[in-house]
């Protein structure tokens, strides 16, 4: 699947490309999108070089917590909701702990944080994957609830809104927990339904409530705020929660008379190797990206949209938000482009702006995770993963749409 989509990209491009230059009399869109190939092929290198302090940060921090206990410990918590939905998993492998911490790390919003830990993860379920070129079960499903995971603290979207001159930069909050929310279900119940996997269990009912309660509850809080005083929470909650776990960690290692420092290069070193083998599959993914976004063929679809919903009759005020819709699960910082120049071409406070920042907070950069995640481990048959996690981004923008119509209010702003 990954295969001839990667190849349908430079065609699709390609033929784009071609239009433009004879039909439309642009032939400098080929000097336009040469360019842009190799300087993205520069840019997926230097990305994952940048990526390497991070991962060798964290990767080391997660070893203090791995050889300490701590991870046990948090496994413990999710351990049974964990043998239902990823069953071949054994109870004592170490990737239980490190698929906690990813996803507690993705709830959170504390990106710089769950990537190494999700690469950690990966590895692990690897070592324990009997086809060492296809993809685990328990690898898909972990993929695909990482493309689509839920963010409780949407902090960089608030941070840009507000940057913006957004009256509200907080208004977004609530739709975009929801529709990330939306888009995790769906992501799950499409696994779980290619898996055959018996999830109507009093046990994952129990998890399934306890989890909506805890974010209805943070929902609840949040909303109680005023603006001001929401957007400073999320900002600081989140780089207080970053430390709060670096000094657990270390903390808990310590007590427990470990050598912490030892500990953590030998974590860092690891992360050091994971970063070295992704850059092949990044420069690969990313050049593909670059070439689809500036032959035009977005634009096209986008331009397609607009025709089909005014024929049908239906309201068109989201089309200008969809291309940060098209760009999100090919690119995070596309898509952050595009959801800034929305702002700056409609109006922070506009509706466009408004769907655009629910569309960026409700899913993941789909491609891009998976390039990452499964080129860390050299896995070239993703099977249902790519599929799943289109799926769970249709329903994640499609549920930023409506609920934007929902909660859109331009007084309130």
């Amino acid at each position: 699947m990954l295969n001839i989509i990667w190849a349908l990209f430079f065609i699709s491009g390609f033929i784009a490309a071609l239009l433009q230059s004879v039909i439309f009399g642009n032939p400098a869109i080929w000097t336009e999108i040469v360019n842009q190939l190799f300087s993205t092929a520069t840019s997926a290198f230097q990305l994952a070089l940048n990526l390497t302090g991070m991962l060798c940060f964290w990767l080391g921090i997660l070893k203090i917590a791995e050889q300490s206990g701590m991870t046990n410990i948090l496994a413990k918590a999710l351990r049974p909701l964990i043998k239902i939905i990823m069953p071949e998993i054994p109870a004592n492998s170490p990737a239980l702990g490190s698929i906690v911490m990813n996803m507690a790390a993705n709830i959170l919003g504390l990106d710089n944080a769950a990537t190494p830990m999700g690469l950690k993860a990966m590895t692990q379920l690897q070592e324990i994957n009997p086809h060492k070129q296809q993809a685990s079960n328990a690898q898909i499903m972990f993929i695909v609830i990482n493309s689509s995971a839920i963010t409780v603290l949407p902090v960089s979207i608030l941070m840009y809104r507000h940057l913006e001159g957004a009256t509200n930069p907080a208004a977004v909050f609530i739709p975009i927990l929801m529709a990330t929310t939306c888009s995790t279900i769906a992501g799950f119940l499409a696994v779980a339904c290619t898996q055959k996997i018996r999830i109507f269990t009093r046990v994952f009912m129990a998890y399934f409530v306890g989890i909506i309660a805890v974010i209805g509850g943070i929902c609840a809080y949040f909303y109680s705020l005023d603006t001001a005083t929401r957007l400073d929470y999320s900002e600081k909650m989140g780089n207080a929660l970053i430390l709060g776990i670096i000094a657990l960690f270390i903390g808990y290692g310590a007590i427990k008379k470990l050598n912490v420092y030892e500990t953590f290069i030998s974590g860092a070193k690891e992360g050091f190797q994971i970063a070295i083998q992704i850059i092949p599959y990044m420069v690969a993914m990313l050049t593909a990206i670059a070439v689809v976004r500036y032959s035009g063929v977005l634009d096209g679809i986008v331009w397609c949209f607009e025709k089909i919903v005014s024929l049908c009759g239906i309201n068109s005020d989201f089309i200008p938000a969809l291309p940060t819709a098209l760009m999100k699960p090919l690119s995070g910082n596309g898509a952050r482009g595009m959801m800034i120049e929305t702002m700056r071409t409609y109006g922070a406070d506009s509706f466009p702006a408004f769907v655009s920042s629910v569309i960026q907070g409700s899913t993941e950069t789909t491609f891009y995770v998976i390039a990452l995640y499964f080129g860390a481990v050299k896995i070239s048959k993703t099977r249902s993963a790519l599929p799943c996690a289109l799926f769970a981004d249709f329903i994640g923008i499609v549920a930023a749409i409506a609920l934007s119509y929902l909660f859109y209010n331009k007084e309130a702003l």
